[in-house]
């Protein structure tokens, strides 16, 4: 990574260390960092539109520049293609911010479901679907230190959506979002986990309280910004555990999160359900995944219907449940 490069995003990282509101959503948050980069002009902030899937429908003047700089890019791709065209003009390089959950779409979170599973198998991408404001600006700061001074290479993706979630977080709790998952809720021996990105978090969140108030069932809640990032490491740890059998196992983020406890995990999204299917290899527990922003009841009856599975209650209280939310 030239000097230069490295020297422009640590001005970045010094202009937004000021730069900070906890009780922002993380659409705000990023456009207040993009508003501040904009000043500092150490990086190249561009608010285009996704309407196009030719590359020359792209803003691309950055790239006439003879050293490379952090870039920050705002669009509303909708459509896999569109997001490839993106990714090419910019060659996949930079963090790529997606507005189009704001948008009145048919599809889930804004996205025709190409775009999550283009975002989940392109190798380049480190995907990620904050929750709150604090969470999406701990991921842009860390990608202009990953990508503009250690060198890494690809680019970073973050899906923005405009509701406030108030919810601060200690320098533990950034290190392991930034790894896919941390705890914001419950204790470690609770009945049942459940985990939820980006704004399905909300709904996993009034599904603890309701299966508290309700049902007596204790669970322990974990806010999941990447489910990808996660699944990625879970299975590079298990390759290199084949490839080196005499050797000390590796550990993986998501099994060091959830071990010491044999509760049902229940992991949601708001995006199709094989974007969290990708964790059932590695979770060793029961494990039920949920796509497409499933409303609280659902989440519910999923939790109890794993207890239920598990002989952990009866399922009389499970048909109960079915017969008194409503359930679409």
């Amino acid at each position: 990574m030239p000097a230069s490069t490295a020297h422009a995003a640590q001005l970045c990282l010094d202009a937004l260390r000021h730069a900070h509101d906890s009780r922002s959503s993380p659409l705000y948050t990023v456009m207040t960092i993009a508003n501040t980069l904009e000043s500092s002009r150490q990086a190249w902030v561009i608010r285009g539109q996704s309407n196009s899937r030719r590359v020359g429908g792209w803003p691309s003047w950055f790239a006439r520049n003879t050293s490379e700089k952090p870039m920050l890019y705002l669009h509303s791709a909708a459509s896999s293609a569109q997001l490839c065209a993106l990714s090419d003009a910019t060659a996949q390089r930079g963090i790529l911010c997606n507005d189009i959950e704001n948008r009145p779409s048919p599809w889930p979170k804004g996205a025709q479901p190409s775009l999550p599973l283009w975002l989940a198998t392109n190798p380049r991408c480190t995907p990620y679907d904050p929750a709150s404001g604090e969470e999406a600006r701990a991921i842009v700061l860390a990608g202009l230190r990953s990508l503009y001074i250690d060198g890494q290479p690809g680019f970073y993706y973050l899906a923005l959506h405009d509701h406030e979630r108030p919810r601060p977080m200690n320098k533990r709790h950034h290190a392991a979002a930034l790894k896919g998952m941390y705890p914001i809720q419950g204790e470690r021996t609770a009945d049942v986990r459940l985990l939820g990105a980006g704004q399905a978090l909300e709904e996993v969140l009034h599904a603890a309280r309701l299966l508290e108030q309700d049902w007596n069932v204790t669970a322990q809640v974990w806010s999941c910004p990447s489910y990808t990032r996660l699944a990625r490491e879970a299975a590079a740890a298990e390759r290199w555990n084949r490839l080196h059998p005499t050797e000390p196992k590796r550990g993986c983020h998501v099994r060091e999160c959830l071990a010491g406890s044999e509760a049902p995990v229940i992991a949601v999204t708001g995006y199709p359900q094989p974007i969290v299917d990708q964790l059932a290899a590695y979770v060793d527990a029961r494990f039920v995944a949920l796509g497409s922003a499933p409303s609280r009841y659902w989440i519910v009856v999923a939790a109890l219907r794993a207890l239920a599975d598990e002989g952990r209650i009866g399922t009389r209280q499970l048909e109960t449940a079915m017969a008194r939310y409503p359930l679409p």
